[in-house]
């Protein structure tokens, strides 16, 4: 059945509340959970009809529905010894925001490949929610993307509200860099900021093995989405903190996506070898993207900038400490 969600106001302004290094962790029982959680439900403001799953539907989470085209494939993968496979990565080529060429692929290398990790992070136009994502770098230049999404049955759309009311399955798409970079900055016209982390080689693996182990789970147990606690943002930190238990506290941070990037700047996340700022404009990657849209190099090609920045911060430290030294 349908029905008609009346407009409600929308506070722009929430990011400006929460200076740098003010960010507070954020208990459930606190009086802002309740005021976040309203201003979540107001972000679905104007009026719109919804199309809500029947009851049998919503009872339980299933991997068998049907789908829309570019969650119609479940990622797996298999890891024997160092040696990963990794099934069904999506590598569209997409000429719309709803039209695309279909292409799934199979890869296979060894764990000790992957080199980095990034965070990347999409903001919405209502700026403190934002979607956020991984990008894991491999020693051959290749970038595999990890972007925790609702998966959409066919007439589906996204709902804030009614993704907290079982409407939705979780998904996490695996894709090659430039499927999920590219629809965003061309054809979802989204700022999309892809941050360097301080994850060693070790740890960017760690890491990489933990997401492959949860979505082998997902694909053998499915489980709905949640707004607020099993979105893109709370699974990612749960890798994280599974592997350094309480590395980040549920904070304001956390719930509100927006605000990710500089919450794991100031958990030490993100290199901080620059000032915030810095490096943010430096990660914007639209422009690079664009020019860079059909190069074969398009994932370095769109890092220059915080690689640059990376060197020349490097370049800096060594001079103050050749300086220091010789006094």
């Amino acid at each position: 059945m349908n029905f008609v969600v009346p407009r409600l106001p929308v506070l722009t302004e929430v990011g400006s509340l929460w200076k740098p290094g003010s960010l507070p962790d954020l208990p459930r029982s606190s009086p802002l959970f309740g005021l976040v959680l309203v201003m979540l439900v107001a972000f679905c403001s104007g009026c719109k009809a919804w199309q809500i799953n029947g009851l049998q539907d919503r009872l339980q989470p299933s991997n068998q529905r049907e789908w829309s085209p570019e969650f119609s494939q479940l990622p797996t993968a298999e890891v024997v010894g160092r040696q990963v496979t990794l099934r069904n990565i999506r590598n569209f080529e997409w000429l719309s925001e709803q039209d695309f060429v279909v292409r799934y692929e199979e890869r296979r290398f060894l764990m000790d490949q992957v080199q980095t990790v990034d965070f990347v992070v999409v903001p919405f136009k209502f700026q403190p929610i934002a979607h956020t994502m991984l990008s894991f770098g491999l020693d051959d230049g290749s970038y595999i993307g990890v972007s925790v999404e609702i998966r959409n049955e066919q007439g589906e759309d996204y709902s804030t509200v009614l993704g907290m009311a079982r409407q939705f399955e979780v998904i996490y798409v695996v894709a090659d860099e430039r499927d999920i970079i590219r629809r965003r900055t061309r054809h979802l016209n989204a700022d999309v900021y892809i941050y360097p982390t301080a994850a060693t080689p070790e740890k960017a693996q760690a890491l990489f093995e933990d997401v492959l182990q949860r979505l082998n789970q997902l694909a053998e147990k499915p489980e709905f989405y949640h707004t607020l606690v099993n979105n893109c943002t709370t699974n990612l930190v749960s890798h994280v903190n599974r592997l350094n238990p309480s590395r980040v506290p549920y904070s304001i941070g956390v719930l509100l996506p927006g605000l990710a990037d500089r919450y794991a700047y100031e958990l030490g996340i993100l290199d901080r070898s620059v000032p915030f700022e810095q490096l943010k404009a430096a990660s914007k990657v639209n422009d690079l993207a664009a020019v860079h849209y059909d190069d074969p190099d398009f994932s370095r090609k769109i890092r220059q900038r915080t690689r640059q920045l990376q060197a020349q911060a490097k370049q800096s430290r060594t001079a103050q400490n050749t300086g220091f030294q010789n006094r």
